[in-house]
């Protein structure tokens, strides 16, 4: 095998044409390999084997540099920069992360995320070089979907007015995690047309190549051709208006191709952008077929014989949040006109799919584009419109000012944020957990937060967002839902800022929000059945406002728990802390539960959840270890 000669990048430059063929073959196999029983970013990490493997061997990036753009691509190059043997510990617990992280590796400059940011972070690499007068290549690798983004065209406004000497290289494979959408998107149709391009490309290089001598620079010749390339397609214009020299665009699957291509960049200076063509998912018939379903794939069991997938090992099978979700928003977009549906590149992550479907004219992707999104929910609520904007609680993030000025300071515009991926997400890590949300949005004025407990009361909390004249925010975890409570329990119908009690007790009161009702309650039930320590708890539901009349009563009976699945700074505990501390002069024992000053490392969640101490266990020994202190 040559993938086990591989040690570090160095190793790449002696092999043959049909060596790193082979090679190209071997990293996707053990990409498939892996990925099948960890899960992970499979399509994109496909697609992009050939194109790290020439990035490689043009470039040392132990001094260059080289900056990720949603770093979930970076597979084959942490397999190509001496962590082959510890790749099967992807994802897990103390193992390799899924991103770029610059404590595994010199080789990994920043931890990266989230989409658009690597042009900004290289323009900043590359100005910095220039003062230090450090000659080394700085390449930005960035998606098609990414570039989408606003902070790419004011990175590529700033690096192409000053001339930073920064290579873009831009994957384009017409897909973000679901199909690439804007205008930007449909102008780089028209670089696409691989037959058209490659055809006048290899008539020229013929023609110059039967020229009598026209002189030593290859580089000339080789800036001749792109240059006729540039003015057939026409479409380089976008790129060169903001100071960017365009070439392509290329095949990135032929290696040499682009070693070829990045070699001559690689001479040049200045701005620079390089435009190759990938497909996602290549190599793999599953996630070639179905990129999206393996943008971020959980577990899967692989039939040897067809290659065909017989399942994926989600959890028990069981409906998920973001399942509930879609088929609540879908009838109530049954019941109301008015109500639209708006996501940032995520119609399937964030269980939107159907809608879209059935409801085209009121469904909106607005592309990697949060900061977007938020202003223009503003203009839809503005005009009469109920807009539901589903975004991931970490990348919501991107829209802090957005969500401040354009929402909350404008007073009474409906607009509800369903906040997926709300807490801890397991293997993706610390770019992915959504556990600041509460704290980013609790202290604008105008805005409702709430959580739901579990299905059933989802539903609930979304009916009530949807009659509200303020901005309003559900926050809900990734993985499965369910029913927990005991049959014909009867739940307390909503009301601003009021809590529901779940179960009665005199010795305290845990108030739960969100996920963490569910062990919050199985942990006080076996409390008493094996202590005789009785716990009421309480459904909290709401952040803001805060349910002032039940945290009341609770503070003259006795300790007051409160348990989330986010950071405790500035989170649900906090404010119930705020409160107690503004209202009662009396000491109050108060004991918030939730995620220490950290960033959580990837693992399973059921592992974060016990390390944090919020798994049902966890709670019950903290349970029993407040009261035998306080006793």
């Amino acid at each position: 095998m040559v993938l086990e000669i591989i040690n570090n990048p160095g190793d790449l430059k002696e092999l043959s044409s049909s060596e790193l063929s082979l090679l190209a073959k071997e990293i996707r196999k053990l990409l498939v390999d892996v990925v099948k029983n960890n899960g992970g970013h499979l399509a994109s990490n496909l697609g992009i084997v050939e194109l790290t493997i020439a990035l490689h061997r043009v470039f040392d990036f132990s001094k260059d540099s080289l900056v990720f753009d949603v770093g979930h691509q970076c597979y084959t190059h942490k397999i190509l920069s001496g962590r082959r043997e510890l790749f099967s510990t992807l994802r897990q617990k103390n193992g390799m992360s899924g991103f770029p992280n610059p404590n595994e590796s010199r080789y990994d400059l920043f931890i990266s995320g989230h989409s658009s940011t690597s042009i900004s972070s290289a323009t900043g690499l590359a100005l910095g070089k220039k003062i230090r007068g450090d000659n080394s290549s700085t390449v930005a690798l960035v998606g098609d979907g990414s570039l989408g983004g606003g902070m790419c065209f004011e990175a590529m406004n700033h690096a192409g007015g000053v001339g930073a000497d920064l290579l873009v290289v831009l994957n384009d494979n017409d897909m973000a995690i679901s199909r690439t959408v804007g205008a930007f998107v449909k102008h780089l149709e028209e670089f696409r047309s691989r037959e058209n391009t490659t055809k006048l490309r290899n008539e020229l290089k013929e023609l110059f190549s039967k020229l009598p001598l026209i002189g030593d620079s290859m580089d000339w010749l080789y800036e001749k051709v792109l240059s006729e390339l540039k003015n057939h397609t026409g479409a380089a214009a976008v790129f060169e208006a903001m100071g960017f020299r365009y070439f392509g665009p290329f095949d990135g699957h032929d290696i040499e191709g682009m070693e070829e291509e990045l070699g001559n960049l690689s001479r040049l200076s200045g701005p620079r952008i390089l435009h190759v063509l990938t497909e996602k998912g290549k190599g793999f018939k599953p996630a070639h077929s179905d990129p999206e379903s393996f943008h971020s794939s959980a577990p899967f069991v692989i039939d040897n014989d067809s290659g065909d997938i017989l399942k994926t090992c989600y959890e028990e099978h069981k409906k998920s949040y973001s399942e509930a979700f879609s088929e609540i928003i879908y009838d109530m977009a049954g019941e109301n006109d008015k109500l639209v549906a708006i996501t940032a590149a995520m119609t399937g992550g964030t269980g939107m799919a159907k809608f879209a479907e059935d409801f085209n004219d009121r469904f909106f992707d607005v592309g990697m584009a949060e900061s977007h999104a938020i202003p223009f929910a503003a203009g839809l609520a503005k005009v009469g419109f109920v807009p539901i904007v589903a975004i991931y609680s970490t990348f919501l993030q991107r829209s802090y000012d957005q969500i401040f000025h354009d929402i909350a300071l404008q007073e009474n515009l409906p607009v509800i944020f369903a906040l997926d991926r709300a807490g801890l997400v397991g293997e993706d890590g610390p770019t992915h957990h959504g556990i600041f949300d509460i704290a980013y949005m609790r202290h604008l004025p105008n805005m409702v937060l709430m959580a739901p407990a579990d299905e059933e009361d989802m539903k609930l909390l979304f009916d009530f967002a949807s009659t509200l004249k303020s901005p309003s925010a559900i926050r809900y975890p990734r993985g499965k839902v369910g029913s927990f409570l005991p049959k014909g329990f009867e739940r307390r119908a909503v009301e601003l800022g009021k809590g529901e009690v779940l179960r009665e007790g005199g010795d305290g009161t845990v108030f739960a929000y969100g996920r963490m009702v569910e062990p919050v309650y199985s942990a006080a039930t076996r409390l008493e059945e094996e202590k005789g320590i009785k716990l009421a708890v309480v459904n909290a539901r709401f952040a803001k406002p805060l349910d002032k009349d039940l945290i009341s009563e609770s503070a003259q009976k006795g300790i007051i728990f409160t348990v989330e699945d986010h950071a405790l700074a500035g989170g649900f505990g906090s404010a119930v802390g705020e409160y107690l501390l503004d209202n009662y002069e009396a000491e109050i024992t108060l004991i918030r539960i939730g995620i220490e000053d950290k960033f959580v490392r990837a693992a399973s969640r059921n592992d974060q959840d016990e390390e944090l101490g919020l798994s049902e266990d966890r709670l019950f020994a903290r349970f029993i270890e407040e009261f035998e202190r306080l006793v």
